[in-house]
């Protein structure tokens, strides 16, 4: 059988990352004739076309892309293996790539970024926000936050923050003008802020009380993809959003947004940290999860010294 060494499946990453000969030659410091040769004596040996050339593009065949997909992991371990083997002798660096959605990455840059960052100059974090459900191991990601409820069974978790609650919320004016919802089917005759998912999918709104559920497929002027927006459009008097509560603590205190039917407002678990529980987490990504875990467990300190709201 033939077997493919390291350096050529390096070159190979390398050339269907950049989807260019020359860029990856020059990443790799070699040529791109010597690279060109790397490439054929490849796929000569395996009897296999792994990349489609033209002279303006490469694109990976079928089986270039099959091949892709099963050897970033080995090599990203690879990787991860030598940088904590030299991060031990001197200072960590390193880098961790994170997927999330801009709810789940904000409370991380605010409250653990700032004090990581100071402690371990030499490591690059990286956040991608985007709303689908990734594959963080085929997208080539070290970790990613979401809700409990939706962390794959195979990954490891880390949770952080309050249960999430989200809220249907008005401004004054708008309820002065079309009334008051007193239950969820009122909201049909409402104009609702709806929100889409990067996937195309239009959310619905999930409303539950005491074990009953409401699923409503709500209807309104505006569609938004991004929760920060929905609540400007709330307050700009355009209709109902639901959100999370975390967005509409201070407006509703304000005054500036009405909490509408609070009593239908569910519960989640929060949100969490996650990496893959099969792979052997590089130094600056368990770095990083433990300053996640250490902020966590203080928070929670803080929350139980509180007193309680009478």
């Amino acid at each position: 059988m033939q077997r493919a060494g390291l350096p050529e499946l390096t070159a190979f990453a390398a050339i269907a990352e950049l989807k260019s000969f020359r860029a990856a030659a020059g990443r790799l410091g070699v040529s791109p004739s010597a690279l060109s040769h790397t490439m054929r004596n490849l796929e000569a040996r395996l009897g296999l076309r792994l990349l489609n050339r033209t002279t303006r593009s490469v694109a990976l065949t079928a089986v270039g892309e099959q091949l892709l997909r099963r050897i970033l992991p080995a090599l990203s371990d690879l990787d991860s293996a030598v940088t904590e083997v030299v991060s031990a002798s001197v200072r960590p660096s390193g880098s961790v790539r994170i997927s999330a959605a801009e709810s789940g990455a904000r409370p991380i840059i605010r409250e653990v970024l700032p004090d990581f960052l100071a402690a371990y100059p030499d490591i690059h974090v990286e956040f991608v926000v985007d709303t689908r459900f990734v594959d963080i191991v085929a997208d080539g990601f070290d970790a990613g936050i979401r809700v409990h409820e939706d962390v794959p069974r195979d990954m490891i978790a880390v949770p952080f923050g309050p249960p999430i609650r989200f809220a249907a919320v008005a401004s004054p004016d708008y309820l002065a003008r079309h009334g008051t919802p007193q239950a969820p089917h009122d909201l049909h005759a409402h104009r609702c802020i709806r929100y889409r998912f990067a996937s195309g999918a239009l959310y619905h709104w999930n409303m539950e009380r005491n074990g009953e559920a409401a699923v409503m497929d709500v209807h309104g002027p505006m569609t938004l993809g991004n929760t920060t927006l929905m609540l400007e459009a709330a307050l700009a008097g355009i209709g109902i959003a639901w959100i999370p509560d975390y967005h509409t603590q201070a407006p509703v205190q304000a005054g500036h947004l009405v909490h509408l039917l609070p009593e239908w407002s569910p519960r989640l678990g929060g949100l969490c940290f996650y990496y893959p529980a099969n792979r052997h987490p590089p130094l600056a990504l368990k770095l990083f999860m433990e300053a996640v875990r250490e902020w966590e467990h203080r928070r929670r300190g803080d929350e139980a010294s509180q007193p309680p709201v009478s």
